[in-house]
């Protein structure tokens, strides 16, 4: 079995291209695959590998002072899908194209898995999945707004045209793992918005701890690899399943 880590965390990294070669080093000497990228906000990665291994990883990860607490989500593949491991440089470590946002300090509330049906079920809330059309039409949550984006580049321009007039209405928004949600709201706070609200850990956590008979989730979460999608329990499942 390979295991496979989801992880991100927005910090201020202002010296973020010294990381590459140690982490490029460290997860090529345990023979970990994925992607891993670095920016002046922070971290955001999909790694794999054989479970002792992975776990060497991360906690060689969490070392590194401006790291240390990273949550991740970990699931399984029943082979390694990924063809290498990269290291990128970027700009942003999730691309909104927007100047001046800090996710690290100003974002919307976290909910918990746990609270996420509670909230979600209440009328006056718009629920908004902050991914792509493709994922939307794998897998979402019922009566969740698909904003029809192609990219997250997108999702201004979504919010300037459909939202400007809904500043007071309670808002909450989920993504794969959590990091486009919280951008997002970080965007709509600086936009104004005062009730905004995101799923913690995103569809990945919420489905790994949510048993299926509770779960307002229908459909699959498209993942980034060859694994296409999860399930509950971080099951491995084909998006038309």
């Amino acid at each position: 079995m390979i295991a496979v880590s989801a992880f991100y965390k927005f910090v201020h990294l202002p010296q973020f291209a010294e990381l590459r070669p140690m982490l490029l080093d460290a997860a090529k000497a345990r023979g970990i695959r994925g992607t891993i990228l670095l920016a002046a906000e922070g971290i955001n990665g999909t790694i794999a590998g054989a479970p002792d291994d992975l776990v060497a990883m991360m906690v060689f990860i969490r070392a590194i002072p401006a790291f240390a607490g990273l949550e991740s989500k970990e699931s399984h593949a029943e082979s390694m899908p990924f063809q290498r491991m990269k290291v990128r440089l970027k700009k942003e470590i999730v691309t909104m194209g927007v100047q001046g946002l800090d996710p690290a300090h100003v974002v919307g509330t976290y909910v918990a898995p746990e609270d996420w049906n509670a909230l979600i079920s209440d009328p006056d809330v718009l629920v908004i999945d902050t991914r792509n059309s493709f994922e939307f039409a794998a897998g979402t949550f019922a009566h969740a707004v698909d904003p029809q984006t192609k990219s997250f580049g997108e999702f201004p321009a979504y919010v300037q045209r459909e939202l400007g007039a809904q500043k007071d209405r309670p808002i909450a928004m989920f993504c794969t793992g959590g990091i486009r949600c919280e951008k997002a709201t970080s965007y709509l706070r600086s936009q104004g918005f005062g009730k905004v609200y995101h799923l913690k850990g995103g569809i990945l956590k919420y489905l790994e701890v949510i048993p299926p008979e509770q779960s307002l989730w229908q459909g699959s979460c498209f993942v980034f690899d060859e694994r296409e999608g999860l399930g509950h329990g971080l099951e491995i499942v084909k998006p038309e399943d």
